[in-house]
């Protein structure tokens, strides 16, 4: 599988592993999604909205525009059904991104500011490849709040998708 096709699989599965993970948290009982934890964005929806916050200024890079956050979430979050409405938006629009990507694109070079300062430059095909993988180690930061529910956490893992997803890729 070439670089492209990868990218484009990979957008497809955070698509999916993020629906996993939000109908998990979704079907938890009463105030569990945002109680109070020993973790690093202290609840799930907090969690959860890291990574979106996250994807929100990566696109804003791709785009070549400022994405008007100061940090690397927000102070509040949005309650979870308008959170995932916002993840499914942000993460359809990663799978046209890297659908629309051309193969020369792939290694364009993107100069940004990073939130906490400094400058930096990235292949547009290594930020799509960072987006998935940051969300990746985050679900597992919320799979590990779920075991303390207790709860079990879904199967996001890739080979999991890739037997359960048939996938088509332009």
């Amino acid at each position: 599988m070439g670089a492209l096709r990868s990218l484009r699989m990979l957008m497809r599965y955070g698509a999916w592993a993020d629906e996993q993970i939000f109908a998990a948290v979704a079907a938890l009982p009463e105030g569990e999604a945002v109680r109070e934890r020993p973790a690093v964005f202290g609840n799930m929806v907090h969690t959860l909205n890291h990574g979106y916050v996250i994807d929100r200024i990566w696109q804003a890079h791709l785009e070549g525009r400022l994405h008007g956050y100061s940090a690397r979430n927000t102070k509040t979050h949005p309650p979870l059904e308008e959170l995932w409405r916002q993840q499914r938006e942000i993460d359809a629009w990663y799978v046209e991104y890297a659908d629309r990507l051309s193969e020369a694109a792939v290694d364009e070079i993107v100069r940004f500011t990073f939130v906490g300062g400094g400058e930096g430059a990235m292949t547009r095909g290594d930020i799509l490849s960072h987006v998935v993988n940051h969300k990746t180690y985050h679900r597992g930061h919320v799979a590990d709040m779920m075991m303390q529910v207790p709860a079990r956490a879904p199967a996001t893992d890739l080979p999991v998708f890739l037997r359960d997803v048939p996938t088509e890729l332009p």
